[in-house]
């Protein structure tokens, strides 16, 4: 509550300190003025801007009396102002009060009549006033000096007063209508009103809201403090990997996050011919832009070591040969980033930027994941997870807790390559490169794949355990029944029709899964009656794991996650995983030791954590690529020396692309104009090209021109008249030529004799794509003849 000083304007908000304060303002004013002003009270005084306020009833008024009012000064002009404040209660002698006593009697504010219930707010302030009333007495009177720090200290006290944040969502929301839409105190009654809420959330009326946001300092909602509970995952300098790694380089040099990508790719359709492409891109380009195509840059085809026959391939000794192979490979193209000590120097902007690149992440399939981790391909190895060292008996175990996984580090498998118990732990007899590598764990790097783990993985055995738990089930005429309703749904944009049903297609492809993720819900819903016998799955039961499974996919791929986010994240992962091994155990000959589904169960989420959304390392953006680089390239050779051909092919390509990279503009730039036919300003111009017109030796072409131009010219001053001012004038001048060279060299005339000829260009205009249908076109395209050229100065 508030105090308002009737001499000096001056608020306080302690009684103690405004009683003291109005006595010593009213002395120093009586002392300084010949003028008797009688006054009938001091008290507080509230500022309200109730719209109400007017209705209601009044218990007292207040007056300040002045003997000569024109005489009176500036201050006791602000006494003359007639206040009205509503008082609770007030002793009916109070004409025999001391000034003290008549100072300390509290007054509040009535509450609206209308309103039904107290709100939280007032609530607060009163118990806080009646608190403040009972410890209240008068002690003896202050020095001036002592009065002057007690002011001084209650007026600090007002300033530095904050609130963090709004009372509740409610609050927000009123307030936000109220500085939006300029909303008033009907809304608050409104809602007081229909709410039927025990206690309001809203204030009393506008004003004391206005009154709580000013007391809100703005750089404490901006600068919120940083916790797990309200961190943001998105791109990768979001996430842990990247706030660890700038710890470690040196200071004033910026993080250069290296992402590679590498998978194997036949060159044709049988298969004979393979080229093992690796790509890199940077992390520090935001994931919508690193996901375009032109954005990832070959960085080598690795070197494939062929065997002379099946025996040979399947050798230990030729598998450690091209284990050792690919990471001398990747050695021999990596090291240089690492052998400076300084970093490299980027041009950017025009800036000179000090950068030290390091690997953050590996994207690849789970073959490749192992082959850069040098851990064993087998899912039925000890342990085939590259994340872990769970067993193979645990990878169907949902229930696992941190406790039962130790996570893969450089440390730990070092110490295994050095004793030669590196069987125990499931990884090749080939030294790693990637563990002299800083800032980076080969093992967590390799970072799991939505693509292959979801849309190749789990979803396709889902969808083949489906059809195996039907089949069993209900027989054959309920497959059928399946494939019916899906040749039943109609084509949709962005929808896979799927005319010969899916079940009988032998291999699809990602987005094909994706289209039928869309669907299965619909397919399988109400497909077969339940029944009683033992064992028996019911229908609701197939249609709730398709309902999971979207909803899990739905947020993995999110671009933005929470820790609240991962947490429901890893909540419907877990729901779905639990119902997933429920049903189609019996239905798996490994009883679903997938290491996919366990790498998605524990290690996704964590991944999140340490690299940012899942959309920013995934393969869907990364499998065109292979078109780009190896199939097509590889049909322009004579299949002689591929690789060589085909690094010729990238590099042309590459030059072109370069030389064209500059875009052309849809309007070209004039250059230069050629001879000037007519000149004339806008005063006289309607007058000059009548006269013109008037011509008989002017072609049909340069008239029909001359009209046109009239018509936009009208349109054009009607429009230019309204944002004229009184005394502004228009000063423009027209010139009319027979031709322009444009930019890219080409020519347009429009002249009545050129070579003793007319001479008018045809001219093919693109459409803005919003006027497509209202002219007539080429698939976009309106062809036009140029009647005339005009330069407006």
């Amino acid at each position: 509550m508030a105090f308002a000083c009737p001499f000096c304007n001056r608020v306080l908000s302690n009684h103690s300190a405004y009683s003291q304060h109005v006595k010593r303002c009213s002395e120093n004013y009586a002392s300084s003025s010949s003028e008797e002003i009688f006054i009938q009270n001091e008290s507080d005084i509230i500022m309200s801007e109730q719209e109400d306020n007017s209705k209601d009833n009044r218990n007292n008024e207040i007056i300040y009396i002045s003997d000569d009012e024109s005489r009176s000064s500036p201050r006791s002009n602000r006494i003359n102002d007639i206040i009205q404040i509503e008082i609770d209660e007030r002793p009916q002698n109070i004409d025999s009060l001391t000034f003290e006593e008549h100072a300390s009697i509290q007054y509040e504010e009535l509450a609206s009549r209308e309103r039904e219930f107290e709100t939280e707010e007032s609530k607060f302030e009163s118990d806080e006033t009646e608190s403040e009333s009972d410890k209240t007495e008068f002690k003896p009177d202050k020095t001036d000096n002592e009065s002057d720090e007690s002011e001084e200290s209650e007026s600090a006290e007002e300033k530095t007063e904050t609130i963090p944040k709004f009372p509740n969502n409610t609050y927000s929301d009123l307030m936000t209508l109220i500085i939006q839409h300029k909303a008033g105190n009907a809304i608050i009654r409104f809602f007081n009103k229909h709410s039927n809420l025990p206690t309001s959330p809203l204030p009393k009326n506008i004003e004391q809201g206005r009154k709580l946001m000013d007391r809100m300092k703005l750089i404490n909602l901006l600068n919120k403090e940083k916790s797990n509970n309200n961190r943001n995952y998105n791109e990768q300098y979001t996430a842990n990997w990247w706030a660890k790694t700038e710890k470690t380089i040196p200071l004033g040099s910026h993080l250069l996050s290296i992402i590679l990508y590498s998978d194997a790719s036949t060159t044709d359709t049988l298969g004979k011919n393979t080229l093992h492409p690796i790509f890199i891109t940077l992390g520090n380009i935001i994931t919508w832009r690193r996901n375009k195509p032109d954005v990832k840059q070959l960085l080598a085809y690795l070197p494939i070591i062929k065997a002379k026959d099946d025996t040979q391939k399947k050798s230990e000794e030729h598998k450690n040969i091209v284990r050792r192979t690919f990471h001398k490979s990747l050695k021999f193209l990596l090291s240089p980033l690492y052998n400076e000590d300084n970093g490299i120097e980027l041009e950017l902007n025009n800036r000179i930027l000090w950068c030290i690149p390091r690997i953050s992440m590996i994207i690849s399939d789970w073959p490749e994941a192992c082959t850069f981790s040098l851990t064993y391909k087998s899912t039925q190895s000890n342990h085939p997870c590259h994340f872990c060292l769970v067993s193979k008996e645990n990878l169907s175990n949902i229930n696992l807790n941190s406790n039962q996984i130790e996570p893969r580090s450089h440390k730990n498998m070092k110490l295994h390559y050095k004793n030669n118990t590196e069987k125990n732990v499931s990884i090749e007899k080939v030294r790693n490169f990637f563990w002299n590598v800083p800032d980076i764990n080969i093992y967590a790097t390799t970072v799991p794949d939505r693509m292959h783990h979801l849309d190749l993985g789990l979803f396709h055995y889902q969808l083949s355990f489906t059809k195996a738990l039907i089949l069993e089930q209900c027989g054959k005429s309920f497959i059928d029944k399946m494939n019916n309703r899906i040749k039943l749904i109609p084509h949709y944009q962005d929808l896979k029709s799927f005319s010969n049903s899916f079940l009988h297609l032998t291999l699809l492809t990602a987005s094909e899964y994706r289209s039928l993720m869309k669907i299965m819900i619909f397919i399988v819903d109400n497909l077969y009656q339940d029944s009683k016998r033992p064992n028996f799955i019911k229908n609701n039961k197939i249609t709730e794991i398709y309902l999971k499974w979207n909803k899990m996919y739905l947020l993995s791929r999110k671009e933005n996650y929470e820790e609240s986010d991962i947490t429901r994240l890893q909540e419907s992962i877990n729901k779905w995983a639990k119902l997933f091994i429920e049903l189609f155990e019996e239905y798996s000959s490994s009883k679903l030791q997938f290491p996919k589904l366990h790498s998605w169960v524990f290690h996704i989420c964590s991944s999140i954590r340490e690299f940012g959304a899942i959309n920013g390392y995934t393969t869907e953006t990364y499998e065109s690529l292979h078109k780009d680089y190896v199939k097509k390239p590889y049909k322009l050779t004579n299949k002689k020396e591929i690789e060589k051909q085909i690094m010729k092919i990238i590099r042309r390509k590459a030059i072109i692309t370069e030389s064209s990279s500059k875009e052309i503009p849809k309007t070209p730039i004039a250059l230069k104009y050629s001879k000037k036919l007519y000149e004339f300003c806008i005063q006289n111009a309607e007058i000059y090209i009548q006269t013109r017109m008037n011509d008989p030796d002017l072609e049909k072409e340069m008239k029909l021109g001359f009209e046109k131009f009239l018509k936009c010219l009208d349109a054009y001053l009607d429009f230019y008249n309204q944002k004229l001012s009184e005394h502004e004038e228009i000063d423009i001048k027209f010139r009319i030529y027979s031709g322009v060279t444009l930019k890219y060299g080409a020519k347009m005339r429009a002249n009545n004799k050129f070579h003793k000829r007319s001479i008018f260009s045809n001219i093919a205009v693109e459409m803005n794509p919003d006027e497509i249908f209202e002219y007539t076109s080429d698939n976009g395209v309106c062809f036009a003849q140029v009647k005339i050229k005009i330069n407006i100065l």
